[in-house]
């Protein structure tokens, strides 16, 4: 099976955390696609940053309650939510970085995975 077929749900799920995202106000919504990107196990990387640590959780929770009800899906792991400054939500095809503003370009995640397509969205 090739990569873009692997899983056709994935972008209905990174459509779902999008809009997570934007219920809280996510700041410069980015969706990487992962599917053409050598060496990635997930589909779609999805991130977003916030002006403050409970807005970093507020959209985390947001995104989790977003594919919850969408596909009854709870993330396969979740990193960061005990600082607040990053969190890592990991729904195995699709992985959700939420950052606290600062920590955003810290990291660079759009810079390491420069070769992936970038899609924008808008806070809602």
């Amino acid at each position: 099976m090739s990569k873009d077929t692997k899983t056709p749900m994935s972008g209905k799920l990174a459509e779902a955390v999008v809009l997570g995202m934007q219920e809280k106000k996510g700041n410069d919504i980015v969706r990487l696609d992962m599917r053409k990107v050598n060496e990635t196990l997930s589909d779609y990387f999805v991130i977003c940053h916030a002006d403050s640590t409970m807005q970093v959780s507020a959209i985390a929770k947001s995104v989790e309650d977003e594919v919850f009800k969408a596909f009854g899906q709870e993330p396969w792991r979740k990193e960061g939510q005990g600082n607040g400054e990053w969190v890592l939500l990991d729904f195995v095809d699709v992985v959700v970085h939420i950052f606290k503003t600062e920590k955003r370009s810290h990291y660079g995640i759009e810079d390491l995975w420069g070769d992936a397509h970038v899609d924008t969205f808008q806070s809602a």
